[in-house]
């Protein structure tokens, strides 16, 4: 087992166990633990694997507590884990890390800063998609104005977030956030006409309602209980996409993939291919700033129609995330035990409530 020297490695691990102290820490990430004695790889395993309940990094913010873990033997929990090719989980990756190897001509992955904040504009196109597909500039230069809706939102990552609830695996750990503004993620059967949040806390992805979310919705539903955020290197689960990367005058690198039985559903994702400073962190190196996120949304009409979806970036920047001004709304929203998101057909033995209506509901007065 390998550790590296990344800051928020460290962070993390002498966070999580009290049996560590960060000398220790040190010495074990620098020689690869062959420096450490076998009482503190004993340690450093265990710190890893169950890490100490009620532990959390101060340094990356309050967390959240009193969620309840739900339990596996809950018929709806591996309902609501979802293959995303190693992104968000390894759910059908088998034996394979879902890695994809790079054709000669392909540049250096690209990864993303430890944390950051960003505003930005999605474009839910409807028309002419086929002749113009993505990756696409801010608005589409290549579609007509009534090819596409637009909205806004924002998100906010830290790798280096630790929650307060330990479930016992490596991949807990990360905080990511993604508001939309009056249309929320149309990548679901029904109205998106309304304000949404989703919140990525370790492993467990919340969603978020607003006070103009559909009748008999909850505040806060459980999305996913294994739907980490994506780290820092998640490229390395997608393809480089030659063909894309010659859009938008060259400017630009494209990694994607195609998802489902028949490959029907599309993900991309799109970085500068130039790397520049940073508007927020003048001390950081420059970097090559991600541009854009492109994905097959729900096709169902009349509502949401969203064949392909852009999201595209305005102003990504180093700045790290106030927890309380983020992710802590899901202590502050979310019941002991959420009730689950069923928002597939599939998902729930029984659909709830949220599921039986889409028409929006009147503003709070």
């Amino acid at each position: 087992m390998q550790f590296g020297l990344r800051q928020f490695d460290l962070w993390r691990l002498s966070a999580v166990s009290p049996k560590l102290g960060i000398l220790g820490v040190l010495l074990c990430a620098i020689f690869a633990l062959s420096a450490c004695t076998e009482k503190e790889k004993e340690a450093l395993e265990e710190a890893l694997l169950n890490p100490s309940p009620g532990k959390s990094n101060e340094k990356n913010g309050a967390g959240f507590s009193g969620i309840e873990s739900l339990e596996t033997e809950d018929a709806n929990f591996n309902r609501h884990i979802y293959p995303t090719g190693g992104i968000h989980n390894d759910k059908g990756c088998g034996e394979s890390p879902c890695l994809f190897l790079r054709p000669a001509q392909a540049p250096e992955d690209p990864i993303f800063p430890d944390w950051w904040t960003t505003e930005w504009t999605m474009y839910r196109v409807h028309s002419n998609y086929q002749n113009n597909p993505p990756p696409y500039t801010s608005p589409p230069e290549r579609l007509k104005s009534d090819d596409f809706e637009s909205s806004t939102g924002k998100s906010w990552y830290d790798s280096t977030y630790v929650p307060r609830h330990h479930d016992g695996t490596r991949s807990n750990f990360g905080a990511f956030m993604q508001h939309f503004e009056k249309k929320c993620l149309p990548l679901f059967k029904g109205s998106n006409d309304y304000s949404c949040s989703f919140v990525s806390l370790g492993n467990k992805t919340y969603l978020i309602r607003y006070d103009d979310r559909p009748d008999e919705t909850p505040k806060c539903c459980l999305f996913s209980p294994m739907n980490h955020p994506p780290r820092l290197d998640f490229v390395k689960h997608l393809e480089y996409d030659i063909r894309r990367s010659q859009m938008l005058g060259g400017t630009v690198d494209v990694y994607t993939r195609l998802f489902g039985k028949k490959a029907e559903s599309l993900l991309g994702y799109v970085f500068e291919k130039e790397s520049r400073p940073d508007s927020f962190d003048e001390r950081a190196e420059p970097y090559r700033h991600p541009h854009s996120m492109f994905f097959t949304g729900s096709t169902a009409k009349p509502v949401p129609d969203a064949p392909i979806v852009s999201i595209n970036y305005n102003n990504f920047r180093m700045e790290k995330p106030a927890p309380s001004e983020t992710w802590d709304i899901v202590g502050k929203t979310c019941p002991k035990k959420p009730e689950w998101c069923c928002l597939y057909g599939s998902d729930c033995n029984k659909i709830p409530a949220s599921r039986r209506s889409s028409r929006p509901a009147k503003a709070a007065e």
